[in-house]
């Protein structure tokens, strides 16, 4: 979010994510359970809402915790929502659940990433992946869209390239219609700026149950399937960013890979 999109009134935003959610103002004024007037009142400025209302009305907004407080502070409330390094006293608890779920994966790759997909942590297996990553791909802060779809990163070794670069960057304008996070804008322009292009059609829902990812490794071809888990009924702003994508093995050849590169490591 900019600095100007911030120091617009809280009413104004309000109206940017009812639209952003494309509800009008009476879908809202129904689900939010107030009158269609108030919330007119509301957005244009007229009325002043609440602490309870704002935090409210963003809720049934569905808008993300970092972005419910920087409603709080345009309607002169202070914030609700906290955010803790993941590896603070607070979130302890938070850390150890992530490196248990890593561990407990084994010998399949899987990492942690925030909102704005930056490699917080991962396990030994995903050093597969990044055998022939470029070290100028893998500076700080990483981020796992450009080690995929960088041309020096995983894409030279993606078998399926259109298909799951398609895959990862229609996530990512999901989460941009999600979050308006204009960082997400940024990394969009960017990785849709390397080349591999994209599939127009999407994969055969006949082909398979899950889009694979099938990735080049010493010579053989491994599938994976991935799943994205994420924390439920997070208040601290850095759990909720946080996600955790597992990768498995889509069949058996690629398992018995992964099992005994980690028996010769």
């Amino acid at each position: 979010m900019t600095v100007d999109t911030m120091r617009r009134p809280v009413g104004e935003q309000l109206r940017g994510w009812r639209e952003r959610r494309r509800l009008s103002q009476l879908e809202l004024a129904i689900e939010a359970d107030v009158s269609t007037r108030h919330l007119s009142f509301v957005e244009t400025g007229r009325s002043r809402p609440s602490r309870d209302m704002v935090l409210h009305l963003a809720e049934r907004l569905e808008v993300p915790l970092r972005e419910r407080n920087r409603l709080l502070l345009a309607a002169g409330y202070a914030p609700a929502f906290q955010e803790n390094s993941l590896d603070s006293a607070s979130l302890k608890p938070v850390a150890a659940a992530v490196r248990q779920i890593l561990a407990g994966h084994e010998p399949y790759p899987a990492v942690v990433v925030n909102a704005r997909s930056e490699l917080l942590d991962a396990n030994s297996a995903v050093g597969l992946f990044l055998g022939d990553v470029a070290p100028h791909v893998l500076v700080p802060p990483v981020n796992v869209l450009r080690v995929a779809l960088h041309p020096d990163g995983m894409a030279r070794n993606i078998v399926n390239l259109p298909v799951w670069r398609s895959h990862l960057l229609e996530r990512l304008r999901r989460q941009i219609a999600t979050t308006g996070d204009p960082t997400l804008h940024d990394l969009l322009d960017e990785v849709t700026g390397y080349p591999g292009g994209e599939h127009p059609d999407g994969l055969d829902a006949s082909a398979a149950v899950a889009l694979p990812l099938v990735y080049r490794h010493a010579g053989k071809e491994l599938t994976f399937v991935s799943t994205l888990a994420t924390f439920g009924a997070p208040l601290d702003i850095t759990v909720a960013e946080l996600a955790i994508e597992a990768f498995y093995p889509a069949d058996s050849e690629t398992a018995a890979v992964l099992r005994s590169t980690t028996a010769a490591s």
